[in-house]
């Protein structure tokens, strides 16, 4: 699907029975480990650590009760905060150990290393073991968007088209909305890191590999994208 430019509108080209998906989205690109909305709105997406709150002390725990409540305290904006459940995917450690096994020069410890592979591929198949990602997004919205209603911002999501006049101003707008971003996301981050949490911004080739896997959950499972994953334990 190539979009074409006509009377100061991107629209789908002439011949497309079906528009393309991504017309439909409120995402109009991915830049500078930022997600740019149609609107010319902002979001910067962390993803956190977790931690067992049963395992803590009671004095730990009421430490961390105190410590986010004085994060929440400090937010003078909205944030969504985000948990992910998926099916647990080991397959490109799967292929590494079973690669190794091959390399193996012992014909035992090669039909070992592929039946390990093939149970644990059994065991998360049939015990559906999912795991869990957690994030906050941060927004920083151009004050013009601030007084739409919520007709207009409906209106505004369901439309396909975008003007050029729409997709300039916006381009204009990034440099500045960008840093007043950086300033909430430095807040969130303190915030977050206060209350014992690991945190890391995701940068844009995580963010595409984050919504290509939402938006496309069985074929990301067979074709992987490029993106570096990210790794909050270890930071």
């Amino acid at each position: 699907m190539t979009p074409v430019i006509e009377n100061d509108t991107v629209r789908q080209k002439k011949g497309n029975s079906g528009a393309s998906t991504q017309l439909y989205l409120n995402i109009a690109e991915i830049k500078d480990n930022v997600v740019v909305l149609k609107n010319g709105g902002l979001r910067a997406v962390l993803q956190t650590s977790s931690l067992n709150f049963n395992l803590k002390s009671e004095e730990e725990q009421s430490a961390l009760i105190v410590a986010y409540q004085g994060f929440l305290n400090s937010l003078e904006f909205p944030v969504q905060i985000v948990v992910r459940s998926r099916k647990l995917d080991i397959d490109q450690y799967l292929d590494n150990v079973k690669a190794l096994g091959e390399k193996n020069p012992n014909p035992l410890l090669k039909q070992q290393t592929r039946e390990y592979c093939e149970y644990i591929r059994k065991l998360i198949e049939y015990a559906d073991i999912m795991e869990k990602s957690f994030y906050v997004v941060v927004p920083y919205d151009p004050y013009r968007t601030t007084d739409l209603n919520l007709f207009s911002k409906f209106l505004q999501r369901i439309s396909a088209s975008e003007s050029l006049e729409t997709i300039q101003r916006r381009h204009k707008e990034f440099d500045e909305l960008n840093k007043g971003l950086n300033e909430r996301v430095g807040l969130v981050k303190g915030g977050l890191e206060g209350c014992n949490l690991r945190v890391a911004q995701l940068t844009t080739p995580q963010l595409i590999e984050l919504f290509y896997q939402i938006y496309n959950p069985v074929t990301a499972h067979n074709q992987k994208v490029g993106g570096a994953k990210v790794d909050v334990e270890g930071l």
